[in-house]
């Protein structure tokens, strides 16, 4: 079936896996119904290239900032400088990825928070919603959104459904990547039953999380009607109407205006 109006909220395109054909997959999205797409950065150099795509591309717009991969390598002395002066670019709209990885602690988790805090802060200085990452932090994860009240997003959620009910008391959307097929989705699934429709948001995280029957695969957002029809399915709609109602709340959240597109 051939769906319109997707938005991919969470994407790296300009991350090296579409150095070889990265203006062949964006140039041929909107054929396959993508509409609008979210690039977030992960790190200094990374602003840079987000920013350098969404000039380039009218439906990509960017999000700046540290992941608590790089924060210790990014996070020092002037880098929020750097991120605020990436921010004023028109087509930011939001301060992410960021938040706390506790699976890989690539960067020391007291640093992690340090950044993590730092960069909330900022979000709302600028009024700019934050997208967090969050893995095996939850508990930590909540405690600093309750402490700073953002707007914003928990991507490619992984929590419980006793979680996303906190997460979404304090106003944030909840987005969904193409784990939501896997065979360990349970915990998963019933989260996503929590979510309302006007806070659901679909997501690829690719070239990362492929959803079944592409697991493994290099993924982008022409895969993201796999994610919408099993979610739909759970919540007893139909794929286009999630899409829909996903892409509206993409817009709001971002700050997206239609007369924009």
């Amino acid at each position: 079936m051939e769906y319109t109006g997707i938005f991919d909220t969470h994407a790296h395109y300009d991350d090296e896996r579409f150095d070889e054909d990265r203006d062949t997959v964006l140039g041929g999205l909107s054929e396959h119904g993508v509409s609008l797409v979210v690039d977030p950065a992960c790190d200094l150099k990374s602003c840079e290239a987000t920013l350098e795509l969404s000039s380039k591309y009218k439906f990509i717009y960017s999000a700046v900032g540290v992941h608590p991969h790089s924060a210790e390598s990014d996070g020092n002395e002037g880098y929020l400088d750097k991120v605020s002066e990436f921010a004023k670019n028109k087509k930011v709209v939001a301060i992410g990825e960021i938040g706390l990885d506790y699976h890989y602690d690539f960067s020391p988790r007291e640093k992690q928070i340090e950044v993590f805090s730092q960069q909330l802060a900022l979000a709302n200085d600028l009024n700019l919603p934050v997208i967090i990452h969050d893995r095996e932090a939850h508990a930590d994860t909540l405690e600093f959104v309750q402490k700073y009240r953002p707007k914003g997003i928990i991507h490619c959620y992984s929590g419980s459904a006793e979680m996303a009910r906190e997460f979404l008391k304090l106003g944030m959307y909840i987005g969904f990547t193409g784990s939501v097929t896997f065979k360990n989705a349970n915990k998963l699934l019933l989260a996503a039953m929590e979510v309302p429709e006007d806070r659901i948001l679909l997501e690829t995280d690719c070239p990362y999380m492929a959803p079944v029957p592409y697991r493994g695969q290099r993924c982008d957002s022409t895969l993201i009607p796999a994610t919408a029809e099993r979610l739909a399915e759970l919540r007893g709609t139909d794929a286009q109407t999630l899409i829909d109602r996903a892409r509206e709340n993409g817009m709001r959240v971002y700050g997206i205006e239609a007369e924009d597109l």
